[in-house]
């Protein structure tokens, strides 16, 4: 799959988001972590520097540092307008207005960016996509993903779902996906069809409440794991 700089909104979230969105605790964190579709976020950047081991996985990495952050700046003004002309629309309880929301936003933009060309060297950011993953069987312990699947429903069929999905369990010895969501603020068709596939799989599938909210009812996270 080729990538254009031009179609992507690279707009990344802190480690202490992550945190939320998926009730890591500090075991969860000693794992060895996979985050997948990653984008330009903090997370392994700040989790790095705790002493955490993250791998990130992301086509947006085939780009350097300038290209993505130059992009960000492109797009942030109209991500921020649109916000603001529909701010009826969002929770405001962690993020207090849109416009501290284009500050933490800057944050990890800048955060990530300091990071990431020596990431790169380091082999915590590595280009890649789903369905498919380039990794070992069982090669992380914790599976991340945020803001990609059952998000972006529209887009990606049932079957791509249970292939990625499937694909970050055979690396992963546990996936945690958030939100449950549409980008109509509905939960996705293919939320309970995942979880039935999976569960006759004889995985532990769970819907956990996390303590993050942006988009209404988006505050809930998908937790499969191998049992």
């Amino acid at each position: 799959m080729v990538i254009h700089l031009k179609k992507v909104v690279p707009v990344g979230r802190t480690f202490d988001e992550y945190i939320k969105m998926f009730n890591l605790t500090e075991n969860d964190c000693k794992r060895w972590i996979l985050s997948v579709a990653d984008g330009p976020a903090s997370f392994n950047t700040e989790g790095t520097q705790l002493g955490y081991t993250i791998k990130s996985v992301d086509p947006l990495y085939v780009f350097n540092s300038e290209q993505i952050k130059t992009r960000f700046y492109e797009v942030i003004d109209d991500i921020i307008k649109q916000v603001e002309n529909t701010s009826n629309d969002w929770v405001w309880s962690y993020h207090k207005s849109p416009q501290q929301l284009r500050k933490n936003r800057e944050r990890v933009i800048a955060l990530f960016c300091e990071d990431y060309e020596q990431g790169k060297k380091e082999n915590r950011y590595e280009i890649g996509e789903l369905p498919k993953l380039k990794y070992k069987d069982n090669e992380y312990e914790l599976g991340l993903i945020s803001h990609f699947l059952f998000l972006y429903s529209e887009y990606f069929d049932q079957q791509f779902h249970l292939d990625a999905i499937g694909e970050m369990l055979r690396v992963c010895q546990e996936v945690r996906i958030f939100p449950l969501i549409t980008l109509k603020h509905e939960i996705s068709p293919y939320v309970d069809i995942v979880i039935k596939i999976f569960k006759n799989k004889d995985y532990e599938c769970k819907i956990e409440t996390v303590s993050y909210e942006l988009q209404p009812k988006g505050n809930q996270m998908l937790k499969i794991t191998k049992v």
